[in-house]
């Protein structure tokens, strides 16, 4: 006997291989590929920011003015005292005054982190290579969650037997009245 396919049969495999060969293409491609990230403007300075946090902010993350992309975190790594020193790439143009901060925050409860940089009012501006005076840590969700249970359960605690009596003599006055 002979196995012999029919022509739908024919196809579907044809095109099952086809399709197969395909992606395994790309994703040999993608994964073999050498492509850096290259910044758009190949015009940049940087400049670096020292945190004593950094939670989840990765390089390669935006760094935003005013709600403005205007560069990328380029490498992190850990000084002599164990805090993160942040390399930022800035674009070229973007003059930053050396008394402006540079915060970690989220976009949205549970987004992505980026550096917000809160211009100052200075007149000199932070140079190729320069560090920001002022920089706040990124807040972590958990820790400020903890807080607010603790604000909740210290303004709950049970009045004492006497506080009771008082409470209940004073809602009785004010109903008389």
């Amino acid at each position: 006997m002979q196995d012999t396919f029919s022509k739908e049969e024919s196809k579907a495999f044809n095109f099952g291989l086809a399709a197969l060969l395909f992606f395994g293409g790309l994703f040999f491609f993608m994964a073999f590929s050498t492509n850096k990230y290259k910044h758009v403007d190949d015009n940049i300075y940087h400049i670096n920011a020292t945190f004593g946090r950094t939670d989840g902010l990765l390089v390669g993350d935006k760094v935003r003015m005013a709600g403005v992309d205007i560069g990328r975190v380029s490498k992190a790594e850990l000084d002599n005292h164990f805090n993160a020193v942040l390399t930022l790439e800035i674009k070229d143009g973007i003059l930053i005054p050396d008394d402006s901060s540079a915060s970690i925050v989220s976009s949205g409860l549970m987004g992505n982190k980026y550096i917000e940089i809160e211009p100052g009012g200075s007149e000199e501006y932070i140079t190729d290579g320069g560090q920001f005076s002022y920089t706040q840590d990124a807040m972590v969700l958990e820790e400020l969650l903890d807080r607010i249970i603790a604000l909740g359960k210290a303004k709950k605690k049970p009045q004492s037997h006497n506080e009771q009596e008082v409470t209940s003599q004073q809602e009785g006055e004010q109903i008389n009245e």
